[in-house]
Parts: C-alpha cells; sequence; structure tokens
C-alpha cells in the first residue's frame, strides 16, 4: 500500500485509519494498492480521511468520531445507531452518521463514472472511534456493500478483500486515471510504481504468449550471421537444407496464425468470439449497489411519454430528457431501474409537472428502450427547472412494495453516464 498524504485528515480518528494503511507498508505482500489521505474530489459532498484505489475495488473511507470508547457499537444503515445499548444522538439529528458516508461514496462513483475511468465497485467503509471492541452490522447492510469498522491493519484488510471483488484487476493505465479524476492537484506515481503495487500491465496475457511463441523464428535466423563451415562441409546443400527447415517453420507458423485469425474450432462450428468490453462503473447508494446498463438522450420529451405525463408536456415546453437503465440485486433477485430527468422551463415548471406525476395511474416515461416498465414502483423529485422520475421493477416482471425504498434511493442516481 503506497500513500499519498494530500490534506489533514477531517476527523480525529482519520490519524488511526492513517496508521492502519501505513501499517500495510509498500508493495503487494499485505494489500497493494494507492491511498489518497485527506483528500476530497471534485462534487464530493465532504472531505474524506482516505479514498483507497485497489487493482480490484475502490474503497471510500470517512471517519466518525464517537463522543466516548465503546464496548459495543450497533450500526445499522437506516436505523438509531447504540453506544452499548444507549442511543447515538447526533448533533443534526440525523439517526446515525451513515448517510453523509453513503453519500460521499455515491458522489466518488459518480465521478469516476462521469469522467468514463476504469470500472471498479466503489464501496463504503466507516471508521468510527477513538475505541471499539465490537462493531454490529446487520447482514443485509453487510450484503450492500458497507463496512463500519474501527480502523485496525487486521480490520481494514478484511473489509477491502471482502469488498474490492472486481473479476478483471484495473491496470496500472487506468489506476493513473482513476488517481488523477480523484486528486486535482499533483502528479500520479509513475507506471512502475503502480505495478508495485499489484496492478497489471496494460500488455494482455494472450499477447505476451503470442510473442513468446515467435522467439523460435528470430532464434532460427541466428546461423545466418556464421561465416566459417566445418572441413569437409557441402556449403551448398548445407543451405538447401537450412532453407527447406526455414520453410517449414514458416509453413506451421502461417497455418497456426490462420486458424488463430479463423477463431479455431469453435468458430467453424458457427460459435462466434465475444469482444472484451469493460464493465460499467458500479454506483453505490445507501449501501446498495447500481449497475449502469444503458443511456439515452432526447430532445423531444413528449415522444418518450405516456398517460397523463405527455398530455402535460403536449402542451408545455421541455428542453429534453436524459433517461438510463440500471441494474441491482434485492434478497438474491435481479431488479430494473429507470431513471429519467425532465429538463424544463423553469422552476414553476417543474413543481407543476411535479403534481402531475405525483398523482397515482398519471403514466410516466418509457426506457431506452422505447417500453414502459409495468407497475413499477415510482418515486419523484424537483431540482430547480429539473424533475427526476425513478421506475423498479423485478427484472422480467412487474415492481411492488418492496422496490419502493429503491425507487427512493435510485432518485440519487445520475441519468447520464
Amino acid at each position: 500500500m503506497r500513500l499519498i498524504r494530500l490534506g489533514a485528515e477531517p476527523s480525529s480518528i482519520g490519524a488511526d485509519v492513517r496508521a492502519a494503511l501505513t501499517a500495510c507498508g509498500t508493495g503487494t505482500q499485505a494489500l497493494g494498492g494507492i491511498a489518497l489521505i485527506g483528500v476530497q474530489p471534485p462534487d464530493c459532498p465532504v472531505p474524506l480521511d482516505a479514498i483507497v484505489v485497489l487493482p480490484k475495488g475502490v474503497l471510500v473511507i470517512v471517519g466518525v468520531d464517537l463522543p466516548d470508547p465503546a464496548v459495543k457499537l450497533e450500526a445499522p444503515l437506516n436505523d438509531q445507531w447504540k453506544m452499548d445499548g444507549w442511543p447515538l444522538v447526533s448533533q443534526d439529528g440525523s439517526p446515525n452518521p451513515a448517510a453523509e458516508a453513503v453519500a460521499a461514496a455515491t458522489a466518488v462513483a459518480q465521478r469516476i463514472q462521469k469522467m468514463r475511468a476504469e470500472p471498479l465497485p466503489v464501496s463504503t467503509v466507516v471508521a468510527v472511534g477513538p475505541f471499539v471492541s465490537q462493531v454490529v452490522q446487520p447482514t443485509v447492510d453487510l450484503n450492500r456493500g458497507v463496512r463500519v469498522l474501527h480502523p485496525k491493519p487486521s480490520t481494514l484488510l478484511t473489509a477491502a478483500r471482502e469488498l474490492a471483488t472486481a473479476t478483471v484487476p484495473c491496470t496500472a493505465d487506468h489506476a493513473a486515471k482513476l488517481l488523477a479524476i480523484l486528486q486535482t492537484t499533483g502528479t500520479p506515481p509513475d507506471a512502475r510504481s503502480f505495478l508495485a503495487e499489484g496492478f497489471s500491465d496494460a500488455v494482455a496475457p494472450d499477447l505476451a504468449s503470442a510473442s513468446t511463441m515467435l522467439i523460435p523464428k528470430v532464434q532460427v535466423r541466428r546461423p545466418l550471421s556464421r561465416k566459417r563451415l566445418p572441413e569437409g562441409a557441402e556449403p551448398q546443400r548445407t543451405r538447401w537444407t537450412f532453407l527447406a527447415a526455414v520453410g517449414v517453420v514458416a509453413l506451421i507458423l502461417i497455418i497456426w496464425l490462420l486458424v488463430l485469425l479463423s477463431g479455431g474450432d469453435d468458430n467453424a462450428t458457427g460459435a462466434t468470439t465475444e469482444p472484451t468490453v469493460p464493465q460499467p462503473t458500479t454506483v453505490v447508494v445507501d449501501g446498495t449497489a447500481f449497475v449502469p446498463k444503458e443511456a439515452k438522450k432526447d430532445k423531444d420529451c413528449q415522444a418518450q411519454a405516456f398517460g397523463d405525463v405527455k398530455a402535460w408536456l403536449i402542451a408545455n415546453e421541455c428542453g429534453g430528457m436524459q433517461r438510463a437503465t440500471y441494474e441491482t440485486i434485492v434478497s438474491d433477485k435481479q431488479v430494473t431501474v429507470l431513471v429519467a430527468d425532465l429538463d424544463l422551463l423553469d422552476a414553476p415548471s417543474a413543481r407543476a409537472l411535479m403534481s402531475v406525476v405525483a398523482q397515482p395511474g398519471s403514466g410516466g416515461v418509457h426506457g431506452p428502450d422505447g417500453k414502459p416498465l409495468e407497475n413499477a414502483a415510482f418515486a419523484s423529485a424537483v431540482k430547480g427547472s429539473h424533475v427526476q422520475l425513478t421506475f423498479v421493477v423485478w427484472s422480467g416482471g412487474a415492481g411492488d412494495a418492496a422496490l419502493d425504498p429503491i425507487a427512493k434511493s435510485a432518485l440519487r442516481l445520475p441519468a447520464t453516464r
């Protein structure tokens, strides 16, 4: 783990976070990766104690200073926190500080997505102190990818290994781009430093294998530089024998290349090789991971709407509509999420449309595929002259009341990619 200190930690427990990360040492023997200490990326609402960019994920670490040490901290994401059985009361009246931490992680994920950086899961770590012997989290919160912990090398290592789970490791080149968009000052480390911290080389393994297979061709050419022949040898015959050997090797290489380019036996039977497509960046909202799938932008709002919403848009101006679909998992079942953002003439127009969409059965907007989501869980919000709509259904089916919390969380998802 290589540390880059950009500023002071915003919390007292941040010093323990830095000490735990420092204890990992450089290189990959313990963990690997790059940690930005005391950083506040653009669009992030609060300064962060650390952002840890790992080869298989990104951890956003937010420190929370408790009033006293605790033996046991009960830390649900959506309920009251308790220290040794006593409710933890915050100055702003919120039941717990997890919401601010998750909001910060969401902002980081959105910036990574906006800048089209290497797709990696972005997870939240809430570091609590001055000391907590035991932290209790509901299983559902753990499954949503949020960890509340007292920062020690052992707890941070465990959290990193549980949360950084990308199937394809981030390359050194993309890691440099990630750091460049998360820290707006300074220069990222050189490529050698990234490789030393476990990020993969940009050269694909299959290309490395191919170049290795071509080494014998270079070695065969070496006898051409020799001038002397053993006494009694026949130069002409040796030359023709050598050329014949070269011809055989060249023929084998040509056949091998033809087989490689044609796709081998699989293509001969009609199978096609799928190209490798980078996976989209996961966006975490309220501990739920949303994977973006499709996005679309339209100028003609009314053509993409139905019901009373379409009638209102026909009679009023709309500057454009942006829509995006996401997928997530709820109770081990796949869920489809549609997010729409309508840019209206002004704030009064936005509030007028909001009064229409708030009525049951008033219609809505189609997904990027031109189809509405049937009986979807629904949520809406107004921000200035923009109206945001979310529709959530079980993938391949309809929605129900169990998806209402997901629809509300999805209001914080971007409608663009």
